[in-house]
């Protein structure tokens, strides 16, 4: 259920422009690719979560993370798809997808190195 929900706060953050006057409160220099990588590390170590209790025991570990970048991977280019389709004051960047990427892919390094930490908390 964690992971349904981040899913919804990822989709609903990245689509919907919460600033009234077009200012950003914070003036970090590329704040929003780094928001990006998290958000996506995160769809990646909650997946694996997810996925312990809900894929097959006898997928290996490899193919969780290589099911779950490929997830990351078309998510985020939907995302950045719709964000360039929808009038929401939100505009689309290819660095966005490299973004979203090099997280997941951090995401799946510590997931593929710590899985054991994950079997143990069942």
């Amino acid at each position: 259920m964690l992971f349904v929900g981040w899913m919804v706060l990822i989709t609903s953050l990245s689509l919907f422009s919460f600033s009234d006057d077009g200012e950003d409160i914070i003036s970090i220099p590329h704040l929003d690719k780094m928001v990006h990588a998290a958000f996506h590390f995160g769809i990646v170590v909650l997946g694996a979560f997810f996925l312990n209790e809900a894929a097959p025991k006898f997928w290996s570990w490899t193919k969780r993370i290589v099911l779950l970048l490929t997830f990351s991977l078309f998510y985020g280019g939907l995302i950045e798809l719709l964000q360039w389709l929808l009038p929401f004051d939100r505009s689309a960047e290819v660095l966005d997808v490299f973004a979203n990427f090099s997280g997941a892919v951090l995401g799946g390094l510590l997931i593929q190195r710590k899985h054991s930490l994950i079997d143990r908390l069942k």
